[in-house]
């Protein structure tokens, strides 16, 4: 079994706890669905969110979904000019016998845009 890593981001509508909780709960089910995996796969979780999201902790909605005993860690996203605002980001490390390629990467709402589309044939 090999631990691999699966990314996912989500625009958040407000700087409010609710928003915040709930994409963060959104983006977290998306994800573990996506890739078919449960909570006892995951290894760890790095989430971020850009610096005008801090109404709550990201990690607050996870625990939410009762993910109490994995590890997980908030950080502030960069700031870079013209970066997407109010987004969430995450890192799953996860245990799976999947191989990298088989990873599904979830982006939602606005974040759809951090992640455009692969041309069939080119490599991700």
């Amino acid at each position: 079994m090999l631990c691999r890593g699966v990314r996912g981001a989500i625009s958040v509508e407000a700087n409010t706890r609710e928003a915040i909780l709930g994409a963060t709960r959104e983006l977290l089910q998306e994800m573990m669905k996506a890739n078919g995996l449960e909570m006892k796969d995951i290894a760890c979780a790095i989430l971020t969110a850009t610096s005008d999201l801090n109404a709550e902790f990201p990690a607050a909605g996870a625990r939410e979904l009762g993910w109490n005993e994995v590890p997980l860690l908030c950080g502030q996203e960069m700031e870079v000019p013209g970066a997407l605002p109010r987004c969430l980001r995450v890192l799953l490390l996860a245990n799976t016998h999947k191989r990298a390629e088989q990873m599904t990467h979830v982006y939602l709402k606005e974040a759809k845009a951090l992640r455009p589309p692969v041309k069939e044939g080119a490599k991700p």
